[in-house]
């Protein structure tokens, strides 16, 4: 038997629930970055583009042919990012297995434009999924999200369009047939 957490806490990821209303949320998975009883949670949803390249939006980051990816509806103007760099990267907040949330920004431009970091492993987010102190676990108790222990591999090796049926097939049992579901309940 699979042991699921119950407490949010960082390297953690929130599985939303097949008929979420809110479009900001809907199939979505948050990775959870921070979560403070006093500050409240900050997390990053992995699976929702904005449809427009890392070097279409920043200035100096041409070698990032990636998406930028929404991060959530708070503070939509502020930039965020994952990474796989480690200590290589000063200031870097450690998530869950090799990955890492922010750091120094200015290093991480000069070193993706002398080519000694990989922009593969790098992934910018516009805005952040934030919840003040006690609202995730009141939206927890509606049921508005699973919540499982996040995998690295997540992050960076699976499509965004396919994230939330793995994460779900990964839990197996009942969450496993969730992925079934059509996003309108009414055609059920």
């Amino acid at each position: 038997m699979i042991n699921y957490p119950h407490i949010p806490s960082a390297g953690h990821l929130l599985i939303s629930e097949p008929f979420m209303a809110d479009p900001n949320f809907k199939r979505t998975v948050v990775l959870l970055c921070e979560h403070m009883q006093d500050t409240g949670t900050v997390g990053f949803i992995l699976n929702k583009s904005l449809n427009v390249k890392v070097c279409d939006a920043l200035m100096d980051f041409d070698i990032v042919q990636s998406e930028l990816f929404y991060g959530g509806p708070v503070a939509q103007d502020t930039l965020h990012y994952l990474h796989r760099f480690g200590d290589k990267i000063e200031e870097s907040f450690h998530v869950i297995d090799d990955i890492y949330w922010g750091g120094n920004f200015e290093q991480i431009g000069d070193m993706l434009r002398e080519g000694t970091l990989n922009p593969d492993h790098i992934k910018f987010f516009l805005g952040y999924s934030g919840w003040s102190p006690g609202q995730l676990e009141e939206e927890m108790d509606e049921k508005s999200w699973l919540l499982s222990k996040a995998k690295g591999h997540y992050v960076f090796d699976i499509g965004r369009s396919e994230l939330w049926k793995t994460v779900l097939n990964d839990l197996g049992g009942d969450y496993k047939m969730i992925t079934n579901y059509p996003e309108d309940p009414r055609l059920n």
